[in-house]
């Protein structure tokens, strides 16, 4: 399960790894309104997570670390994001792995300066999907680095 951590919009995909391949499962996007308290956007995720984690029994989540840039208020709500879907795992006991999304876009893409739209068709690609997903937290979201899936369990994120 990958997860791109976010308070208004925070998305998640679902893969299974078949031999050297990774199919995709499901995936989308968590969307919060701006007019619920950030608690209440935060029951939410977390609801919706804990949903997800007992329908598809991943073995290991993959969450994109936080880039703290200008803007502190954002990077604090996508922190408290992070941590509401680290407890969803916790309680389910499902092991957290988190990366860079320097390291997601250089596993993804090869490069870890790709943009947001090379990372879309990228994680298409690699899912063998017919069309890039969207909205780009959904692809953010999608793809797990094979490290969360080897360090979990013989490589299958869901099962």
């Amino acid at each position: 399960m990958g997860i791109d951590p976010g308070a208004a919009n925070l998305g998640f995909g679902i893969v299974r790894v078949e031999g050297s391949r990774m199919v995709a499962l499901d995936g989308g996007v968590v969307e919060t309104s701006a007019e619920l308290s950030m608690e209440q956007r935060l029951q939410r995720i977390h609801e919706a997570l804990s949903e997800l984690i007992a329908w598809h029994e991943p073995e290991a989540m993959a969450i994109e670390e936080i880039y703290f840039g200008k803007n502190v208020h954002s990077a604090m709500a996508v922190g408290r994001a992070s941590g509401v879907a680290m407890l969803a795992a916790a309680q389910s006991g499902v092991p957290c792995f988190a990366y860079t999304p320097q390291a997601i876009k250089m596993a993804v893409c090869g490069s870890g300066a790709a943009g947001k739209k090379q990372v879309q068709r990228m994680v298409g690609t690699l899912l063998g999907l017919p069309e890039p997903p969207t909205p780009d937290h959904a692809a953010d979201g999608g793809y797990a680095p094979r490290e969360a899936a080897g360090a979990a369990a013989a490589g299958s994120l869901a099962g």
